[in-house]
C-alpha cells in the first residue's frame, strides 16, 4: 500500500511540471486540455521552421475567437474611425473576398487621397486566417495615431510626412472559418507570381485576395511595407525563396538595407532582439527555410517596395486578454518602421534642365539591380538605403543624358534632386520627350520665325546669289560640250 501511495505522489509530481506555461520571447504558451495541442505553432511544427501544415494538425476551438472582432466589427469600427479621424484619415476598399467581404483600407496622412511628394506606407494584418492578432494590432496603431497627432512628435511625423496605408486583414473568410487559407482553402502567401518556379502566371487563377494586392501596388507607389504574421518572434527580409530549393541564405540586392530595415523593428520591440534562435531577431527567409509565391519578394521585385514579413507573436492565436500587452511590445516597432521612411535613406525630385519640367525617371544605386520609379506628378523618389555608407546614385530618363552622384549617406536622410539635359544628336537638335511637339514641326516652325525676325531681305540675297550660280554652272557645263565635240575623243598610243 505504502508503495501504491507512493507511485500516485511521484506521478502528480510529475505531471505538474508538464503543465506549467513555457516561457518563449516573453509570451505566455499554455497546454489547451480543451483541444489536446500547445496553442504555440512553432512547437507544433518545429520552432526553426515555418509552419507548412497547420490545417491539418490544429483544429481551433469554437471559443479562440472570443474578444476579437468578427469581420462586420471590424467593419463598423473603420467606419467609425473614419468619423472620428476623418481630418487626418480616409477609408476605402481595394476588392472583396472569395465571400464577398470588402478588404478595407484606411490612410492616415494629413491630406489624404491627395498625391504628394511623399513616401507611402503599407501595412497588411491577417494574411493567414489563423494568425489573427495583426488585425487587432493594426487598429491599435490607426487609433493611437488619431489621439497623439500633434501631441507626440512621431505621430507627427507619420501624419505630416508618410502616408500610411493599413489593410487591416488580406483573409477575412479564413479568420471566419478559423484556418490557414481562404475560403478556397488557399495560402495567400503562396499565391503571388515567383521569381524561381512559374506559378500562377495566368491572372485568373490567381485568388481575389491576391489580385486586390496585386493592383492596389499599380494604383498606389508604395516606398515599404510590413504584413504582420505570428507563430515566431522575428523580422523577416528577402529573399524568401532560392533557385535550387535549399535552404541557404540568399540575400537580394538590397540585402544590406533589409537587414537594416528589419533590424529596426528588432530592436525596437520590447524582446525580439533577444531571440535565442534568431541572431539580432531577424532572419533571412531562404536562410529560415524556402518558401514560393510569397508577398513580400513579389512587392519589391515588380514595384520596389521594400517589404518585411513580421512574426510578432510565438502564439498564433493568443487569447484576447494578451492583445494590450501585445501592442504594447510592437507599439514602437511599428512606428518606428514606417517613420524611418523619412528618417533615413535618400530622397529627391528628378527635373529637366529645360523649364524644369518634373520627370517620371528611375532611381538606381551602383551595384544593386533594383530601380526605383520617381512619381508621376512630383517626380518625388525615395530610396531606401542603409546608413553609414557610400553610394553612387543614378538618375535616368529615356530621350535624357544619365547624371550620378557620389554620396556619403549618414545616420539621418539626405535631399538629393537630379537635373537631367537632353540628349543632342549628331547634327546637334535635341530629343524631345513623347510629351513634347513633333520634331518636323518644331523645325519648320523655327524657319518660319528665323525668316519673320527680321532676317528676310538677307534669304532673298541668298536667293539670288544662288540662282547666279546655278546660272553659271550650266554654262561652263555647255561650253564643254561643244569644245569635246571639235576636238574628237584621244587615241591611245600604238592603236
Amino acid at each position: 500500500m505504502e508503495l501504491l501511495f507512493s507511485l500516485v505522489f511521484l506521478s502528480l509530481i510529475f505531471s505538474s511540471f508538464l503543465h506549467p506555461t513555457f516561457a518563449r520571447g516573453g509570451q505566455q504558451q499554455h497546454f489547451s486540455l480543451s483541444s489536446g495541442f500547445f496553442e504555440n505553432s512553432s512547437y507544433n511544427s518545429g520552432s526553426t521552421a515555418r509552419h507548412l501544415f497547420e490545417d491539418s494538425r490544429l483544429h481551433l476551438s469554437l471559443d479562440i475567437a472570443r474578444g476579437y472582432m468578427t469581420n462586420s466589427q471590424l467593419e463598423k469600427a473603420l467606419k467609425a474611425f473614419a468619423q472620428r479621424c476623418g481630418h487626418i484619415s480616409r477609408i476605402y476598399s481595394i476588392g472583396k473576398s472569395v465571400n464577398g467581404v470588402p478588404l478595407w483600407v484606411i490612410e492616415i496622412s494629413d491630406k489624404p487621397g491627395e498625391e504628394e511628394a511623399e513616401p507611402a506606407f503599407k501595412y497588411i494584418g491577417n494574411v493567414h486566417g489563423d494568425e489573427p492578432v495583426g488585425r487587432e494590432l493594426l487598429l491599435f496603431l490607426a487609433n493611437w495615431i488619431c489621439d497623439n497627432h500633434l501631441k507626440d512628435p512621431l505621430a507627427t511625423l507619420i501624419v505630416e510626412n508618410v502616408h500610411l496605408h493599413i489593410l487591416p486583414t488580406m483573409n477575412p473568410d479564413g479568420f471566419s472559418l478559423r484556418r490557414r487559407g481562404n475560403a478556397n482553402n488557399v495560402d495567400l502567401n503562396r499565391d503571388f507570381p515567383d521569381q524561381f518556379f512559374p506559378m500562377n502566371e495566368d491572372v485568373h487563377m490567381r485568388q481575389p485576395e491576391t489580385r486586390a494586392i496585386m493592383n492596389w501596388l499599380r494604383d498606389v507607389q508604395f516606398t515599404a511595407s510590413a504584413s504582420l504574421h505570428g507563430g515566431a518572434l522575428v523580422a523577416n527580409y528577402p529573399w524568401d525563396g532560392t533557385q535550387d530549393k535549399r535552404t541557404n541564405y540568399f540575400g537580394c540586392p538590397d540585402d544590406e538595407t533589409f537587414r537594416f530595415m528589419a533590424s529596426i523593428y528588432s530592436q525596437s520591440h520590447y524582446n525580439m532582439s533577444l531571440s535565442k534562435e534568431f541572431r539580432g531577431g531577424i532572419t533571412n527567409g531562404a536562410s529560415w527555410y524556402p518558401i514560393y509565391g510569397g508577398m513580400q519578394d513579389w512587392n519589391y521585385i515588380h514595384y520596389g517596395c521594400f517589404e518585411l514579413t513580421l512574426e510578432i507573436s510565438d502564439n498564433k492565436w493568443p487569447s484576447a486578454t494578451e492583445l494590450p500587452t501585445l501592442w504594447e511590445y510592437n507599439k514602437m516597432s511599428m512606428l518606428n518602421l514606417v517613420a524611418s521612411l523619412v528618417k533615413t535613406g535618400v530622397h529627391g525630385r528628378i527635373f529637366s534642365s529645360d523649364g524644369g519640367r518634373p520627370l517620371p525617371g528611375f532611381i538606381t544605386v551602383k551595384g544593386m539591380n533594383q530601380s526605383v520609379k520617381s512619381g508621376k506628378t512630383f517626380a518625388d523618389y525615395h530610396r531606401l538605403l542603409a546608413p553609414r555608407g557610400r553610394y553612387e546614385v543614378m538618375a535616368a530618363m529615356p530621350g535624357y543624358k544619365l547624371r550620378s552622384t557620389c554620396i556619403w549617406l549618414d545616420e539621418a536622410a539626405m535631399t538629393l534632386d537630379f537635373v537631367l539635359d537632353a540628349e543632342v544628336t549628331l547634327k546637334g537638335n535635341l530629343l524631345r520627350s513623347g510629351c513634347e511637339c513633333d520634331c518636323g514641326n518644331t523645325i519648320r516652325l523655327e524657319f518660319v520665325d528665323f525668316l519673320l525676325g527680321g532676317h528676310l531681305e538677307v534669304c532673298f540675297i541668298l536667293i539670288i546669289v544662288g540662282f547666279l550660280c546655278f546660272l553659271f554652272h550650266r554654262r561652263m557645263k555647255s561650253n564643254l560640250s561643244k569644245h569635246r565635240q571639235v576636238v574628237g575623243p584621244k587615241r591611245l598610243a600604238g592603236s
